[in-house]
């Protein structure tokens, strides 16, 4: 063991040289939750095909964790809209607004649906923010 610790020693300096901790990395703190969060533009189609669409939307920043989430619910029936598609985003806190994009996989082709729209932190906690019902159509 003990001709063995020098040669830890060595491939632990080593390893210090060519993987080194970033400088000046820091874990950004959560920003406080806006009171009110609230769509300024859309939800609306970007794009949509047979199988799959994408929705978008802005609000304002909703503040809260980094980490959130862009929801869609959606369905073929506007009084069932028990599917969900949800995507990653990570805030921007120096920004005063946040653009969602959602991918809505697995679609049936030449088949109408109905959405809402909906962000949330990590912990599956609603920002408070529901769209009204639209709908789209796959190609």
């Amino acid at each position: 063991m003990r001709k063995l610790l020098p040669v830890l020693a060595v491939a632990f300096t080593m390893a210090a040289l060519f993987f080194p901790k970033p400088i000046g990395a820091q874990l950004t703190p959560s920003a406080k939750k806006a009171s009110h969060v609230q769509i300024s533009e859309g939800p609306s189609l970007e794009s949509a095909q047979d199988t799959w669409a994408i929705i978008t939307w802005t609000s304002n920043n909703p503040g809260g964790s980094d980490e959130h989430f862009g929801v869609v619910h959606y369905g073929t029936n506007a009084k069932d809209l028990s599917q969900t598609a949800k995507s990653h985003i990570r805030l921007n806190q120096q920004h005063s607004y946040t653009v969602f994009r959602v991918r809505v996989l697995n679609l049936q082709p030449h088949t109408t649906y109905y959405y809402t729209v909906d962000s949330m932190d990590p912990d599956g906690t609603s920002d408070g923010v529901k769209s009204p019902i639209k709908q789209f159509a796959t190609r």
